[in-house]
């Protein structure tokens, strides 16, 4: 190689990063800007989300003496390196440990805060090479849209984290889109049993992209004009934590078609004002939503919750045992996350 090709590739080195750190210097601002906005538009519509991880992420092992469990893999690991090779999917790894073909392959792992250094040397006996672990890259559901801020075009949705549904644990963000949804059906709640708002949405059509996924919601900003002009301008102030207060308060829903609405709850308790708690118990109260949906249900986590008009907070769980009554964050705790 010459030394003007190395030239050339080290300027557009250069070049690539300098986009990088002016990319994480926008978002940076933008969350900021959301940490300490005054007024946002309350949203309350669903949205596909779609999510891919940092890495794959192991969320069971074979039972027996298998390769992953003899390295010390465990269920909750985050897989971000095979070989010296960064993990972007399954597919991929699979493919790396197929290349390694039964000799021992280095794999670096998040476990929580830690990093650890293993060393896997994958079983060939059935015919192609296999560790003895089911891993994940990416996952896909309905969630409701919090806010929107007209200022920055970023917007809040879920309250509460993508969560792997094996482990629970937070999956690792590395990319991830929000795409647009119409709600088809209804399961409704009943105790012991969750509810769920079933629709479509299409995968390919993004109108927005996360940079976030986080305990208090994922966050990022919208792309497609026609939807940044329907959510308009009707911004509210956002309330400080000392302003929740318990009594009369409503959410705006969206459980039938692509109509939001707005419907009464009742605030019963201040549980805290932990940021990464459960801020709120609330009851459902509006006849209309508790004959529709039974409560509070999947797909409706993000539903902004109104108190004296301002921005209050937002929906994110059920009570199993009582599908009227669940959770909400603190708007200001959600925007904190950002």
């Amino acid at each position: 190689m010459n030394e003007r090709t190395e030239r050339h590739r080290s300027g557009a080195a250069l070049l690539l990063a300098a986009l990088v750190t002016a990319a994480g210097l926008l978002v940076s601002a933008a969350a900021a800007e959301l940490a300490s906005a005054q007024t946002l538009v309350p949203v309350g519509h669903t949205v596909g989300i779609k999510l891919f991880s940092k890495g794959v992420l192991v969320v069971k092992l074979a039972e027996g003496d298998t390769p992953a469990r003899a390295c010390g893999l465990a269920v909750g690991d985050v897989i971000v390196q095979c070989g010296g090779s960064t993990v972007t999917s399954t597919e991929q790894f699979r493919t790396l440990i197929q290349d390694a073909g039964g000799e021992a392959a280095r794999l670096e792992v998040r476990r929580g805060a830690k990093t650890l250094d293993l060393e896997v040397t994958a079983d060939g006996s059935g015919g192609s090479y296999a560790i003895g672990a089911w891993i994940r890259d990416s996952m896909a559901g309905i969630g409701t849209m919090t806010f929107y801020d007209p200022e920055s075009n970023t917007f809040g949705a879920l309250g509460h984290g993508v969560t792997d549904v094996d482990t629970a644990a937070l999956m690792p963000f590395s990319s991830g889109a929000i795409l647009p949804s119409e709600v088809k059906a209804v399961k409704r709640g009943q105790a012991g049993a969750a509810g769920e708002l079933k629709g479509d949405f299409d995968l390919t059509g993004d109108t927005g992209t996360l940079y976030a996924n986080t305990g208090g919601g994922v966050f990022g900003t919208l792309t497609d004009q026609e939807l940044i002009e329907r959510l308009g301008q009707n911004a509210l102030p956002v309330a400080e934590n000392e302003q929740v207060h318990t009594g009369k308060a409503t959410i705006l829903a969206n459980v039938d078609g692509d109509e939001v609405k707005e419907y009464e709850i009742e605030i019963t308790k201040i549980l805290n004002t932990d940021p990464e708690g459960r801020n709120l118990l609330i009851t459902v109260t509006d006849p209309e939503l508790l004959e529709k949906t039974g409560g509070i249900v999947q797909g409706m986590s993000g539903s902004p919750i109104l108190q004296d008009g301002r921005l209050a907070g937002a929906v994110t769980h059920v009570l199993l045992g009582d599908p009227t009554r669940g959770y909400g964050l603190l708007i200001r705790n959600m925007l904190k996350s950002a």
